[in-house]
């Protein structure tokens, strides 16, 4: 059976810290996420949402339990193999863009062809071909500082989805735009979420995410305290 874009965390509990010096941050973690789920991850500061987002991406390995994406089990990968995975099935959206400021839109979304090792004229044309459908076929050669908010969050859904990974993993990503812009990034989400079948999984503070997403998760002091799936 196919399990890509499939993400299960088993038993997991976390800390922060070292010695008898010990946060407790995640407490008896236990979540399924299907292949082509839109879902968000909903809680107030400090509940642990972005925590279990870094465990998702294998930035961030668990004190206990287990985490697999796409049937492998990543918190047992060294950091060589961790790499590798995320290049190849994740992409990241970021709420303040990450875009690098001396290179244009179209440079930016090249970053992730570049280092999985794509030919100059192959980058380029995959790099305007996700430009183009994220609808900035005017901007390509624009440096960020050129760009709206808008504009720059596109580019960086665009570098997320250059490389086709089955899973999107996306912090805020409409938490510095106005209701207007939000609105226009998230069905721009959702259209690449149902074109290919990308799983996305939203840390957010924004209602209008959670009421769009198939799923809500929410979280509180660490736990998760209530799955809420949309009607269909």
């Amino acid at each position: 059976m196919n399990s890509a874009g499939e993400l299960t965390v088993k038993d997991v509990n976390h800390s922060y810290g070292t010695g008898k010096i010990k946060v407790p941050v995640l407490f008896d973690i236990n979540l399924h996420i299907n292949k082509g789920e839109f879902v968000a991850l909903c809680g107030s500061s400090g509940s642990g949402k972005s925590t279990l987002l870094n465990l998702l991406a294998g930035l961030t390995k668990p004190e206990e339990g287990s985490i697999y994406v796409s049937g492998e089990e990543i918190s047992r990968f060294n950091e060589n193999q961790l790499c590798l995975f995320r290049r190849k099935c994740m992409g990241f959206i970021f709420q303040s863009y990450n875009l690098l400021p001396n290179l244009t839109a179209l440079e930016n979304v090249e970053l992730p062809l570049i280092f999985s090792g794509e030919s100059p004229k192959k980058r380029r044309m995959k790099a305007t071909e996700i430009l183009n459908r994220v609808g900035l076929e005017g901007r390509i050669h624009h440096r960020p500082n050129e760009l709206s908010g808008g504009q720059q969050q596109r580019v960086s859904i665009a570098r997320a989805l250059v490389n086709q990974p089955t899973i999107i993993l996306a912090d805020e990503p409409t938490g510095n735009l106005d209701s207007k812009t939000e609105q226009e990034i998230l069905t721009l989400m959702r259209e690449m979420n149902k074109e290919n079948e990308t799983t996305f999984i939203i840390v957010t503070h924004e209602q209008e995410v959670a009421e769009s997403s198939d799923r809500v998760i929410y979280m509180q002091d660490g736990r998760i305290v209530q799955k809420r799936t949309r009607p269909a």
